[in-house]
């Protein structure tokens, strides 16, 4: 059976803020450089109902699987999805879908539908849709397509011409050897395209998961490079991880020199994060080998570069130390549940000098255990023993992004328990168990924590070190991704519906 028939591997999955535009937009997944996921939006409900309609200010429906976070800007809620109910007759069958939907109603404004990759359908797997969230700066729109280009949007899309330098969309909305479409109003404007296989060398799996990082004039994201449909072979060993590009044309700046991609057991699906230690600025990422890494950002000298720089690695942390991880003999242990390597599925997150990473062994073909570590961000070169503040262990496999607040720490796993640690120890302060696994991760916002599960419940529990559940909702289908809270509303999806849910919310 399919490791995506459980689906789409969710850092899939991850979680939400920022604040660089407007203090009501959320227009990147996770807080603002750290990834911290906590928002300070207030007055949001606890409690809603889909049935009756209340606290519900308007639903619409996506496609058949949805595992993508919503993200908020500029009046717009752009959220990835599937092609299962077409919104454009021209648009038939599988594709990879991202919506631009107007943030007072739902009504679709635009849309880039983007064909299947054929062949091998572990590249792009069947129906999974696109499941990156995009990231926005004023009137661009950053995004990962379901087959791993990275296109620079219009946000108001076509309704104001045509925008260059790419004037290809017809070609690149139309399946294979079919001729280019016509443009219409509904269609996506795209900016310039970058094609992380073809140019960098990559070779994706299950689906191209990232959310990209903005820091200046660069756009940093993970590849998605991993194994191909055999999980015992990298087709790319010497593919990119973590790769940089020129905002403004899509070039490629710099890539990490790791070495990640033969010790990869299963993907690259982590994001990166960003913060400040002692006056440098580093990128920390995740990788696919069960390492975190802290990499120096590239200073605006290095950017003018006309070869593709390496990333300069600051300290590297495995969180795994003790694991069977030899390299490039990682695909041994494919399917044992005891023993195996880890890999990091959810983002990094930054906060007060430390790095808040959950690693452990892989959800589909690993072994079940998983821990949240806690590392010491001021250190250098190997920082396993000498950067580990505390580690604690979760029930079972995780891919979620932990959330940062009051001096506790949020973070599900797959064993569908939340789990409340003190972030100064890494003790528990308490647990709550919801009724499947969770794939996305906690919100935490106005006093509450936000959670859904792929069985469709959705938790609204008191932040605190009091455990006390606030309200329990069933929803449609099931939950993969954490909810979006802008300007009192929370943007909630599951499965196959997108909720704006509001207490006093407008009909």
């Amino acid at each position: 059976m399919s490791d995506v028939n459980r689906m789409l591997k969710p850092p899939l999955l991850l979680c939400v803020l920022i604040g660089a535009a407007a203090a009501a937009d959320q227009p990147q997944w996770g807080q603002r450089h750290s990834r911290n996921m906590v928002s300070a939006e207030t007055n949001l409900p606890e409690s809603f109902d889909p049935a009756t309609g209340r606290n519900i200010k308007w639903v619409v429906p996506m496609g058949t699987e949805t595992y993508a976070s919503p993200i908020v800007s500029g009046g717009r809620v752009l959220i990835g999805t599937n092609n299962g109910h077409p919104r454009d007759r021209r648009h038939r069958g599988d594709r990879g879908v991202l919506m631009c939907l107007d943030q007072r109603d739902g009504r679709l404004q635009w849309q880039l539908v983007i064909p299947k990759l054929t062949g091998d359908p572990y590249l792009d797997w069947p129906r999974g849709g696109i499941v990156s969230p995009p990231t926005v700066e004023g009137d661009r729109v950053y995004a990962v397509t379901n087959r791993g280009a990275v296109v620079c949007l219009d946000l108001a899309g076509l309704a104001n011409g045509n925008d260059g330098p790419f004037r290809d969309e017809g070609r690149l909305i139309a399946p294979k050897r079919a001729p280019p479409m016509k443009l219409g109003k509904l269609d996506a404007d795209v900016i310039w395209r970058f094609d992380t296989h073809a140019e960098a060398g990559t070779y994706p799996h299950d689906a191209a998961h990232a959310s990209i990082l903005l820091h200046g004039p660069l756009l940093y994201l993970n590849t998605s490079n991993g194994v191909d449909n055999t999980h015992r072979r990298i087709r790319k060993p010497d593919g990119p991880s973590l790769i940089a590009l020129d905002k403004a044309t899509g070039r490629w700046v710099a890539r990490d020199g790791e070495r990640i991609g033969p010790k990869i057991f299963h993907c690259s699906w982590s994001s990166p994060a960003l913060g400040q230690v002692a006056g440098k600025t580093l990128i920390f990422y995740g990788g696919g080998d069960g390492v975190c890494y802290a990499f120096e950002a590239l200073a605006a000298a290095q950017t003018k570069a006309s070869e593709v720089a390496k990333l300069k690695t600051v300290w590297s942390f495995h969180c795994d130390p003790n694991s069977a991880q030899p390299a490039e003999k990682v695909h041994r242990y494919v399917g044992n549940r005891r023993e195996s390597p880890s890999n990091i599925m959810g983002m990094p997150v930054f906060h007060n000098g430390r790095v808040y990473v959950a690693a452990g062994g892989d959800m589909w073909w690993g072994k079940r255990q998983a821990w949240l570590k806690c590392i010491d961000a001021t250190g250098s070169g190997d920082v396993t023993r000498s950067g580990l503040v505390w580690s604690h262990e979760l029930s079972r496999h995780c891919c979620s992004t932990p959330a940062i607040h009051d001096g506790l720490v949020y973070i599900p796993d797959c064993g569908g328990v939340v789990h409340c640690i003190d972030a100064a120890t890494g003790r528990a302060v308490w647990t709550h168990r919801m009724k499947g696994p969770v794939w996305g991760c906690t919100l935490v916002a106005d006093g509450k924590v936000y959670v859904g599960s792929r069985r469709g419940d959705f938790c609204v529990l008191a932040a605190g070190r009091t455990k006390r559940v606030l309200s329990t909702i069933q929803l449609d289908s099931g939950v993969s991704a954490p909810p979006t809270a802008v300007n009192g509303v929370l943007y909630l999806t599951t499965m196959r519906k997108l909720y704006a849910v509001s207490k006093s919310p407008s009909p």
